[in-house]
């Protein structure tokens, strides 16, 4: 086990109480699941489940995306034969289909969410009125600012308290950090939360050495060390923010509900000022609900999991959920990158259910503040999505299961698809302009078969496939202008629909940058390139401008060809394309403004893109924003991680005794950068020569060093 002293830093007041760095171990065995060996007699049988299977949402959400599919196909059809279909034709007819079928099927979710909010008005969970359970509440962080992951845990913590149920609850930070610095100012940072919580908190850190599997291996050594203690765990991210009343309700529900293995929310994004963040901050606001609502009902109990501000059932985590390594090499192969889905597969696959609470006010998170931003996000999600191809087949996965599979694959694949949609379309414009006609089909005829269409019926078809597309965002802005505190939160019914138009543009001049993104993201990882996995930038600063021309400028050039060779063989065709034309022209521009927090502003003051949250913040939100400044302003997070270590001697014996046991060395085992390390520090003379000698790798091995912290504290100081 390992024990802190917390002992005093300069200038504060000393702590009322020695606090153990972690609490006893009790472990848990989290076996690693076979995908394709399954025996159904071993499935856990539940009550709820046969009771609560939403036959009506299910037919209607899939029956009618089947039926506008077949209608859309069908029209589609008549809109190329004519004249005789070519293969091209046939390749347009697929491409689609496809791709109808895609945005049918969200359409029908979202016009069953609309009228399930509409007439039946989900009511706010209550808040239970005790617990006999206990939950931990886990924060996993990889290189995240200090200030602003532990002034939101002191917010959540605090709120939970206020709730007279926070006897039930352990706190833990899980860090993965990597960056020397930012480890060290953690665990400053969480001397400081304990001095301001008191004594009798039970708030904990472990710190990772090798950050194996990531943030599921995290999680995971959590489970296997510490689960057995705790019957529930609520996963935050480190942008996460759960008020006292929605932790509390989770709990009760999963107390009250011994069938149920997760139980999801729905997080808000908050506290956004970019441009970008704020269009998607407007969007999940007043669009999102009616999504995630169709997607509830539908779902019922046979749901999915996004990775965060959800709760789980420990126990049935540990047994079912282990995650096992896919053979070969990455992309598609190693350990399993989006880990939330394949999670919800496995525990589903095991008899316990997994359901969303979308009324359930009071989750939160943030969002990355430009298109760059998301674009390098989206990037690891692709791989993850895809990588999905090799569990959707598993052995004993319900068909929902494979559904929420699907519908993740396909938020990617869609992008090359619509991509070969659109040159397929522009190759049989510029067949019938400038090309002879393709004069022999399959079968032998005596004229030639015309690349030809019914424009009439394809300027309906457009119209219909646009207002499938857009028919979400009306619902939920007829949605929000019927609810009184939706609509003044949001400026009020002019200044709401103003925005959603807003939105709207913004969303169709971003989409064909983001399908090109989208279409590279798909094509390198099926040419067998990895992603990295980078620390999501979340604060509000802009890219510089040469980091945003290199990264969209084949967008601008392409956008440029295509307005030229449309020009060159029909100015119609110029006219259909024209959204796409201008996202891409306009990418530069588009991308950099994306990222200007004063653009975001200017709208906020002018009463555009405003949330109800943002008008009336959360308690929660302001406290966390408060506490985030104030341990901003204890400089943790820009100090340097060696001087902190040297200069304070009672920190450095904190520290000391946060790192495990030291494993013995073996004889002639010498790592290459502990001996750097060493000899660095033999060849200083001061601490500053330190400071500027040691390399990053270097440094994480002197931390994690006993022996040689001794030789840094033992330096001369530079003075």
């Amino acid at each position: 086990m390992d024990v802190l002293t917390a002992a005093p830093a300069p200038n504060h007041a000393p702590d009322h109480a020695l606090h153990p760095a972690m609490p006893e171990e009790k472990h848990l065995d989290m076996p690693e699941q076979n995908l394709f060996r399954f025996d159904p007699a071993t499935e856990r049988r539940n009550r709820t489940h046969k009771r609560a299977l939403p036959w009506i949402s299910r037919t209607l959400t899939f029956g009618g995306g089947l039926a506008l599919t077949v209608w859309g196909g069908w029209q589609m059809y008549r809109v190329i034969d004519v004249g005789g279909i070519t293969f091209l034709k046939w390749m347009l007819l697929v491409l689609f289909l496809a791709n109808f079928s895609w945005i049918a099927l969200s359409f029908a979710a979202g016009v069953v969410g609309f009228l399930h909010l509409l007439f039946a008005r989900p009511k706010q969970p209550e808040i239970p009125k005790e617990l006999k359970t206990r939950t931990a509440v886990v924060m996993p962080i990889y290189n995240e600012a200090p200030s602003r992951v532990f002034g939101a845990l002191q917010a959540i913590y605090e709120d939970v308290q206020a709730t007279g149920l926070g006897a039930h609850f352990d706190w833990f930070f899980l860090s993965d950090t990597t960056d020397p610095d930012i480890w060290i100012a953690e665990e400053r940072a969480l001397l400081a939360l304990r001095r301001n919580l008191g004594p009798d908190a039970r708030v904990f850190y472990r710190h990772r050495q090798k950050n194996t599997a990531r943030k599921a291996g995290n999680i995971a050594d959590f489970v296997t060390r510490w689960g057995g203690s705790y019957d529930h765990m609520v996963v935050l991210d480190a942008d996460s923010l759960m008020t006292g009343h929605a932790i509390a309700v989770l709990a009760g529900a999963m107390e009250n509900d011994p069938d149920s293995g997760i139980i999801q929310t729905l997080p808000l994004i908050i506290n956004r000022n970019t441009l970008f963040a704020r269009v998607q901050q407007f969007a999940a606001r007043i669009y999102g609900p009616v999504i995630a609502d169709g997607l509830s009902c539908w779902m019922g109990r046979d749901g999915n999991y996004w990775g965060h501000n959800a709760i789980i059932r420990t126990a049935a985590f540990a047994a079912h959920c282990g995650l096992p390594h896919l053979t070969g090499k990455p992309p598609f192969g190693g350990h399993i990158l989006s880990h939330d889905f394949v999670e919800a597969a496995l525990i589903r696959r095991a008899g316990y259910t997994v359901y969303m609470l979308p009324s359930l006010a009071g989750s939160y998170e943030e969002s990355p503040p430009s298109l760059i931003d998301v674009a390098a996000r989206d990037r690891r999600w692709c791989q993850g999505n895809l990588q999905h191809s090799r569990v959707i087949f598993a052995k004993g996965l319900h068909p929902a299961t494979r559904q929420h599979f699907t519908t993740g694959i396909m938020a990617y694949v869609s992008s090359p698809l619509w991509l070969a949609q659109i040159a397929v379309g522009i190759l049989l414009v510029l067949q019938a302009s400038y090309i002879r006609p393709e004069y022999f089909s399959q079968e032998f005829t005596l004229f030639p078969t015309w690349p030809v269409f019914d424009a009439e019926r394809s300027l309906m078809l457009f119209e219909v496939t646009m207002a499938v597309l857009l028919a979400p965002k009306l619902f939920g802005l007829i949605l929000a202008l019927f609810d009184g505190p939706t609509r003044r939160g949001g400026g009020g019914a002019i200044r709401l629909t103003l925005s959603a138009l807003f939105e709207t543009l913004m969303s169709a001049l971003l989409a064909p940058i983001m399908m090109l993104v989208h279409a590279g993201h798909v094509l390198h990882i099926l040419f067998g390139f990895d992603t990295g996995w980078e620390p999501q930038r979340r604060d509000d600063g802009s890219v510089a401008f040469n980091q945003i021309m290199r990264r969209h400028r084949d967008h601008v050039i392409l956008g440029f060809i295509m307005l030229v060779a449309g020009m060159l063989i029909s100015p119609s065709l110029v006219a259909w394309m024209s959204p796409t034309i201008a996202g891409l022209i306009l990418a530069i521009f588009l991308s950099w403004a994306s990222g200007q927090r004063s653009i975001g502003v200017a709208l906020k003051k002018v009463g555009l893109l405003v949330t109800p949250e943002e008008r009336n913040p959360p308690p929660i939100a302001t406290r966390a924003n408060a506490l985030s400044q104030t341990f901003a302003a204890e400089g943790f997070d820009h100090a340097d991680g060696l001087r902190a270590v040297y200069e304070d001697p009672q920190f450095r014996e904190a520290h000391e005794t946060f790192l495990p046991p030291a494993a013995p060395r073996v004889r002639g085992d010498i790592h290459p950068d502990r001996a750097m390390a060493e000899a660095k520090l033999n060849d200083a003379q001061t601490i500053d020569d330190a400071v500027k000698w040691m390399q990053r790798k270097e440094r994480m091995v002197l931390l994690h060093d006993r022996a040689l912290i001794g030789l840094l504290s033992r330096l001369p100081s530079g003075a």
